[in-house]
């Protein structure tokens, strides 16, 4: 008798759903524009100078790239001023967000679970993956849970073996 012929792949019967974030996670390039370099002194921003800043700056270095927009300094600046460098990376960088690289990283998620057909997982079981290949930050997981409560049956974390139940509906 041949061993694998008794071999029955449980997980596989379930009918369980495995979710991987990581699948979603984008590739492109994270970077950081800090307006703390155009502060005078460290304190203040001189509409003048952002000004021209903004003009003679060489914006190209940030084609296709993904920019987290900060200013990491104890200083008040003004909203325009983000606005401004908003719309000198409008139609150059591949995406950008006021906020650190956090922020980032959970806008580029959220633009990927935000493309998902979540009908393919009306009334299913769903495991989401707790191990990734990528880094998946903990927004992520809470965004998707957001999207897949009122849709699916169950939701699980972790492994399809090993679970922890997150949501079951009544």
């Amino acid at each position: 008798m041949d061993i694998q012929e008794n071999f029955v792949n449980k997980v596989a019967q379930s009918g369980i759903i495995s979710f991987d974030l990581g699948k979603y996670y984008h590739d492109g390039e994270r970077v950081v524009y800090d307006i703390k370099e155009n502060l005078f002194q460290g304190l203040m921003l001189r509409e003048k100078d952002f000004r021209e800043f903004i003009k003679t700056h060489d914006w190209s270095v940030y084609a296709g790239k993904n920019v987290a927009i900060i200013c990491s300094a104890d200083a008040i600046v003004p909203t325009w001023a983000f606005m401004l460098v908003a719309n000198k990376l409008s139609g150059l960088a591949k995406s950008f967000v006021f906020g650190d690289l956090n922020v980032l990283e959970f806008s580029l998620f959220k633009n990927e679970i935000d493309a998902i057909n979540f009908e393919d997982y009306k009334d299913q079981r769903v495991v989401v993956k707790g191990c990734s290949k990528k880094p998946v930050p903990v927004s992520a997981y809470v965004y998707l849970t957001e999207k897949l409560t009122p849709i699916v049956k169950s939701i699980m974390y972790g492994e399809p073996c090993s679970t922890v139940p997150v949501y079951k509906r009544a």
